[in-house]
């Protein structure tokens, strides 16, 4: 390393520390920020949609492909991930439930699209949708569960969903806690 090197990053250090010489560190939060994760490359939605779940604006565009055992979980990203586990363990009461047993895909998308903006005209903060585990479908797997739960989180007004416990269906279904309304 020459000579001149060493005096341009003294040179640079310095400017360095005289530009963040009045900066102070945010403070501590409780809040865990994900690394480079990123959210589903879902469209911005228009400011009336982002209020209302319409059916129209819930897609079958499946993000995430899942095993028939395995248990669904999400969180919308911004969000603590202590707020999925109190879910989880029941923190808050479910104040209303809708089963789509027998429902088929657009009759399913169509009743849980105006469930959800039904629990939130009436302020509910959890709720449970019984989508079944498909032990009477065709190949004995459950037709609506990953699709419910792409609905679910294409929707502004849910902040994150996990199965259900075992006595509040299991597999078969799951809690949705919704954003607080004022």
């Amino acid at each position: 390393m020459a000579k001149n090197d060493s005096v341009v990053n003294e040179d640079e250090m310095s400017l360095f520390q005289a530009a963040m010489s009045d900066v102070a560190p945010l403070p501590a939060s409780d809040k865990i920020v994900s690394g480079g994760i990123k959210a589903s490359p879902f469209p911005r939605k228009k400011k009336y949609q982002e209020t209302e779940t319409s059916e129209e604006a819930l897609t079958d565009y499946v993000s995430i492909e899942m095993e028939a055992g395995d248990e669904w979980a999400f969180v919308r990203p911004g969000m603590s991930h202590q707020t999925l586990r109190r879910l989880r363990r029941g923190h808050w009461r479910i104040q209303d439930d809708l089963d789509l047993h027998g429902y088929v895909r657009d009759e399913a998308r169509q009743a849980l699209s105006g469930f959800l903006d039904d629990c939130v005209q009436q302020k509910f903060r959890c709720v449970r949708v019984i989508h079944g585990k498909g032990l009477s479908s065709k190949n004995r797997e459950p037709v609506l569960k990953t699709r419910v739960g792409n609905w679910l989180m294409q929707c502004a007004d849910v902040l994150a969903f996990c199965q259900a416990k075992p006595e509040d269906g299991g597999g078969g279904a799951i809690l949705i806690l919704l954003k607080a309304k004022a």
